[in-house]
């Protein structure tokens, strides 16, 4: 998969082809001697049987949670590579590989989206297979609903025997702290079942994740471990001690990707918070096969340029500060160029623009508000004010920072059920 840019390189890793009770004394070499009266423990001694109780640990929970992991398998016909055209053209088949995990009994498999995305990355791959442990052959799987901007999908298998199906308890991702044990689960080059350790290393760290109508991922919280994730890892659980899951394998951060072109571990890799997925589960239960977008408030942006493709929704950080203190507009900020009534936008009062100018390269409306903060964040593009938006349910209350006519307020806007349409 092409890496996307955070400094080095941001690869996808997808491959193109109950709580444990802890022991309190674990023998070390034979029966543990007794700690003597007034007598300090052997140090050496309390090290090692602290490590293997880690150990134990880590393997209690994949013993119990590892039947839990789905491998999966795609296929796409695309057409064949002939440049001379000496063949007539023929189609050949793409294969790719990534991981999975069953959230319920009814056999619902979470993953990522770029797993079991087609072939140009959008819609779902035509032939979608998945296998469990244990188990030499695969069955199909249709898709119960895709999230591209999440980098989400929710897959079933089709015919699966129920005794296989064995759920993975989804854990709490905003309880996280640094430092905490991570267990990575997932096919890594296509080595089904796979297990590495780590740590979390942080919790909110900010990456782009997911595909925007631009094919560009939204900002969004991440988690960050050093547990090793590769190319295949992609959709896999990561785990903490009590075998919860706290995060869905996504991507690495690889040096070696950059130029190589297939990114590895270089013990900086993220997952994408459990607690987000929680929340959209619902909608990707109900989304009939469909996709499922992240909310809107109902404006569209009003500064255009013009691309080498196609015309470009862009923040006012592209302008020139003389051109901008000329139109009396703020440094950064996302102009609204149009409001649709009935939508949240329209019911906080927002407003957007009322006269057009054009300069070279693009156009800009103008006389209505500009965006300069979603929950205290600066905003300066459409994808800053979704990722401000993309974790908020129904009902959920955000604060914009709005600018008209150089002065500067707040405006509260409520999601309802026209945001996630």
């Amino acid at each position: 998969m092409k890496g996307r840019g955070v400094g080095i390189v941001l690869v996808l890793v997808g491959l193109g082809l109950g709580a444990t009770l802890l022991r309190d004394q674990v023998p070390v070499g034979g029966a543990q001697a007794p700690a003597v009266s007034g007598v300090a423990a052997d140090p050496v001694a309390a090290e090692a049987g602290a490590r293997l109780q880690n150990e134990q640990n880590t393997i209690d929970v994949v013993g119990r949670f590892e039947p839990g992991l789905v491998f999966i398998s795609t296929e796409n016909e695309v057409m064949g590579q002939d440049p001379f055209g000496m063949f007539g053209g023929g189609t050949e088949v793409q294969q790719g590989v990534g991981s999975g995990f069953f959230v319920n009994d009814a056999g619902d498999i979470l993953t990522n989206y770029h797993v079991v995305a087609g072939e140009s990355g959008s819609g779902a791959a035509q032939k979608i297979s998945v296998r469990v442990m244990g188990q030499e052959q695969s069955v199909e799987a249709r898709v119960i609903g895709l999230a591209p901007q999440y980098d989400l999908a929710l897959i079933r298998p089709v015919g699966l025997d129920a005794k296989l199906i064995r759920p993975i308890p989804l854990g709490d991702s905003d309880a996280l702290k640094v430092g905490q044990k991570a267990i990575a689960m997932g096919a890594p080059f296509g080595l089904d079942f796979s297990v590495t350790e780590g740590i979390v290393s942080s919790t909110a760290r900010q990456i782009p994740i997911g595909f925007s109508g631009g094919g560009e991922g939204i900002t969004q919280k991440a988690i960050q471990t050093d547990a090793a994730i590769n190319p295949g890892n992609s959709g896999g659980p990561l785990l903490d001690s009590g075998g919860r899951v706290i995060g869905i394998n996504t991507q690495i951060y690889s040096p070696s990707g950059q130029s190589t072109g297939v990114g590895q571990s270089a013990g900086v890799g993220f997952a994408i918070p459990v607690n987000t997925a929680k929340n959209l589960l619902p909608r990707l239960q109900a989304a009939g096969g469909q996709e499922v977008r992240a909310p809107t408030l109902g404006v569209a942006a009003g500064l255009l340029v013009r691309g080498q493709q196609q015309t470009l929704a862009v923040g006012l950080s592209v302008l020139s500060s003389a051109g901008k203190q000329e139109l009396g507009l703020p440094e950064r900020g996302l102009v609204i160029g149009e409001v649709t009534p009935g939508t949240p936008a329209a019911r906080a009062g927002l407003q957007g623009g009322t006269r057009t100018e054009a300069f070279r390269g693009g156009a800009i409306r103008l006389g209505g508000d500009v965006i300069t903060a979603v929950n205290g964040k600066p905003v300066d593009a459409l994808e800053d004010l979704q990722a401000g938006l993309i974790d908020r349910k129904e009902g959920d209350t955000v604060t914009l920072t709005v600018v008209r006519g150089g002065e500067s307020r707040e405006v509260k806007v409520t999601l309802d059920e026209t945001s996630f349409r």
